[in-house]
């Protein structure tokens, strides 16, 4: 199977360089791309430049993909990786609890991995996560929040077989002016929502944090599904 993928950046990138990038990124080093030419337009361009859609196709043929949301997965899974990558402010004795209990018995070995397909945590997603961490959201809060704004999936190369398996095939530019502020129209949008709506609805029967921790669940219980 062949996938066309995206990568927004500033620069024209022919040759995706396996090893690079940051450590701290959602899922740690890998080349993060979108399979969404708008998405990657918004992700491309700063509040004071533009940038470049980047095209490439991947042939999947003996990938090992790792797909957060194919159903074998539940949202603490995605959020124990981001857990191990990213910087988390655990303000407070629940929250570091918190943090220690999805990371001992959430976490995914991603090590054999040559890609992952999974949510992407920015500014807004993340702060989500960080509610749900602290208490303040349920899990079923969480799950409804990630849709907000439909602010996009991401397709992670990880392995040097992936990155081999990676074709240039051009790109599009993508203007400060046009790009930007659809970009951070999006993310209010999810904010705007999250804030007047989602953040008090708590329902009958949601599960927090707090009773994950205390019933022992894990990723296998149903009510996680």
């Amino acid at each position: 199977m062949i996938k066309q993928l995206f990568h927004g950046s500033k620069d024209i990138i022919a040759e995706p360089v396996f090893g690079a990038g940051k450590p701290y990124n959602d899922y740690g080093r890998g080349f993060y791309c979108t399979e969404s030419l708008e998405l990657a337009k918004e992700w491309a361009v700063g509040p004071d430049r533009g940038g470049f859609a980047n095209a490439y196709e991947l042939d999947c043929n003996g990938l090992d993909i790792l797909d957060l949301n194919d159903g074998s997965f539940c949202l603490l899974n995605w959020l124990a990786l981001l857990l191990q990558h990213r910087e988390f402010d655990a303000a407070g004795p629940l929250a570091f609890e918190a943090k220690g209990y999805v990371l001992e018995n959430f976490s995914v070995d991603v090590s054999s991995c040559d890609a992952i397909i999974g949510y992407r945590a920015d500014d807004s997603y993340f702060s989500f996560a960080q509610d749900f961490i602290s208490g303040a959201i349920s899990y079923q809060q969480l799950g409804r929040a990630m849709h907000l704004g439909k602010l996009g999936q991401q397709f992670v190369l990880k392995s040097r077989l992936a990155f081999e398996r990676i074709c240039f095939t051009g790109y599009e530019e993508a203007s400060r002016e046009e790009w930007y502020e659809r970009k951070m129209s999006r993310d209010r949008a999810a904010r705007r929502e999250y804030l007047d709506v989602e953040r008090n609805r708590r329902q009958k029967g949601d599960l927090f944090i707090t009773q994950i921790i205390d019933e022992g669940m894990g990723a296998g219980d149903e009510r996680l599904r």
